[in-house]
């Protein structure tokens, strides 16, 4: 099972990264959308998982959550913006992956059991900052990081 992963795409949804979520089982974008017209696209590709981040206003983002756990081939995924906002235990809650995004900084580190995983920023460039995605790769329960930094046209 393929999990693309997306977040900061701040109103630029790049053809590199709908190249590389095509094949995607299941899309989680972590927030700063920015505007509805980033989702469609990414819902003709795959199921969508989307947070909202501190950049969505409006109502559009109304109903977006600001968090959300989603279950995805056995493996608890919670996805939120900020990580500074966690507001649960994740182990304790039985949630394997934490996806994150809003530092705009591609990121994968396991604490206490939980991979912690922010895919960067796949929007416009910021600082010297890597424009990036992310997937999640999951067999048997055991999952898998990779993170890919794209080409910024």
């Amino acid at each position: 099972m393929r999990v693309g992963l997306i977040s900061d795409t701040h109103g630029l949804l790049r053809p590199q990264a709908l190249d590389f979520l095509r094949g995607s089982d299941h899309i989680i974008h972590a927030g700063d959308i920015t505007g509805p017209e980033i989702l469609g696209p990414l819902e003709a590709l795959a199921p969508l998982t989307v947070v909202r981040g501190n950049n969505d206003r409006g109502a559009w983002a109304e109903g977006l959550p600001h968090a959300v756990t989603v279950e995805v081939d056995g493996v608890a995924i919670h996805v939120i913006h900020d990580l500074k906002e966690l507001l649960i235990e994740p182990r304790a809650a039985g949630v394997r992956v934490v996806v994150s995004g809003h530092s705009h900084k591609p990121s994968c580190s396991e604490r206490d059991g939980v991979l912690y995983v922010n895919p960067g920023s796949a929007g416009r460039r910021r600082f010297t900052l890597p424009v990036s995605v992310g997937e999640l790769l999951i067999e048997g329960g055991q999952v898998t990081v990779s993170l890919v930094t794209l080409e910024d046209k």
